[in-house]
């Protein structure tokens, strides 16, 4: 029988090839007996494309932050779609994640992924269709995309790993603008403080794409000076989550130590959740 070609993955910027690593990161995840996560379609994505992976080194800290936090958010998405069954949900720098089909929604809501036209192509072709879910290919900080997205109802919005990547300025802006489209919403994204993001020029899987680290904010209730219309209303220190037994050592024996200290916590992974 003969092989399936693959597809090959088309030239991307330094930032938007993060969404291999996380991709990959997923579906070594999968691979594990202890998989938090448990996401078979992200490697079946992975055995789809033609790259090599194995240059992303990603290391176990990698592969079980990204699961343990992809798999956070989805909790998040899934309460709210749960309570507000008409709502919409925009997944920004949605990248090759398959999270509309982990969350699983019901009919009524309309799911938005969101990426670079390049990516967005290219999920075409490795992510398969699904009811109701929609792909909008434009830059997060272009003016007019969210113009064709519903403004009428509840939303909820998720920024997974896009915050580092944005100018300070430029996420708040994007979040005033998104959050002034809809009547009400959920924001949940991935927290990182000011330390987190510089040091993220260092970690060995950054350094292998060339990424020179990005943005944070320490406080947790700094975006609801934003005027951005956020109040807090969760966060989650991630050494804490009891997914951390799943850990391989050292990893796991670091994290409890970390989350003895709330500060220290806050330095390693948290996921933040407003309403608007």
């Amino acid at each position: 029988m003969a092989l399936q070609r693959r597809t090959p993955v088309p030239a991307l910027t330094t930032i938007q090839e993060t969404l291999l690593l996380t991709l990959y990161a997923r579906a070594l995840d999968s691979r594990l007996p202890g998989s938090i996560l448990h996401d078979m379609m992200s490697d079946e994505v992975v055995k789809r494309l033609d790259y090599d992976f194995a240059k992303l080194k990603a290391s176990a800290s990698v592969v079980s932050g990204t699961a343990l936090r992809g798999g956070k958010l989805d909790d998040i998405v899934r309460r709210f779609c749960r309570a507000n069954p008409q709502a919409v949900v925009l997944d920004l720098g949605c990248g090759l994640d398959t999270r509309v089909f982990r969350c699983d929604p019901p009919d009524g809501v309309d799911w938005y992924d969101i990426d670079y036209p390049k990516v967005i192509k290219l999920r075409a072709d490795v992510v398969p269709e699904r009811a109701h879910a929609h792909q909008v290919a434009a830059d997060l900080t272009a003016a007019g995309w969210l113009d064709a997205i519903p403004s009428d109802r509840p939303a909820m919005i998720v920024a997974d790993g896009v915050m580092p990547f944005l100018p300070e300025e430029t996420f708040q802006a994007l979040t005033r603008t998104l959050t002034a489209h809809f009547p009400s919403g959920e924001l949940a994204l991935n927290g990182y403080t000011r330390f987190a993001g510089w040091s993220m020029r260092y970690h060995p899987a950054m350094k292998a794409l060339g990424i020179r680290g990005g943005e944070g904010f320490d406080d947790p209730r700094e975006p609801e000076g934003w005027r951005a219309g956020l109040t807090l209303a969760e966060e989650q220190l991630l050494t804490r989550a009891p997914e951390v037994a799943s850990f391989p050592q050292p990893l796991r024996a670091l994290a409890r130590l970390m989350a003895l200290s709330t500060a220290v916590s806050r330095q390693g992974a948290r996921i933040l959740r407003y309403r608007f």
